[in-house]
């Protein structure tokens, strides 16, 4: 596969834009290791390659485990996650799988228990800028270096 377009060369101002949106997620005071994970998660389901090397090594250099990040696929099925963690890993499936779930009522709940209002919202952004960014690699076949 090969790349299509280099979109940061391409178009400057909209990778800025992007920017603008990862710097606020990055200062929006959820931790690290969870926005990792969240963006771990939203690339996997997404088919970005480039997203989830750049995550995982990311993720790595951060302290996370290995284990965890091979888990993160099938979080439900491990007790490898705190209970802010699984809400944090539903929500991202729910809003990245958005035409499919529509944010189920069930899921809503779960994540309202472990963050607060602005968290939910630092939290939904952080997904929508991932996806984001998913959109860009994929469709241009950003690769792996």
């Amino acid at each position: 596969m090969s790349t299509r377009i280099d979109y940061y060369k391409s178009s400057p101002d909209a990778v800025k834009a992007m920017m603008g949106l990862e710097n606020f997620v990055n200062k929006s005071g959820l931790e690290k290791a969870l926005l990792n994970l969240v963006k771990l998660r939203s690339s996997q389901i997404n088919g970005c390659a480039f997203c989830v090397d750049t995550h995982c090594s990311e993720a790595r250099k951060d302290g996370e485990s290995e284990r965890r990040l091979y888990a993160v696929a099938v979080w439900r099925e491990t007790p490898f996650f705190t209970a802010r963690e699984r809400a944090a890993l539903a929500w991202t499936e729910a809003v990245t799988l958005l035409s499919q779930t529509h944010v189920p009522d069930d899921v809503y709940q779960d994540v309202i228990k472990s963050f607060s209002e602005k968290e939910m919202v630092d939290l939904t952004l952080a997904i929508i800028t991932i996806n984001g960014w998913n959109r860009l690699a994929v469709s241009f076949r950003k690769t792996p270096i």
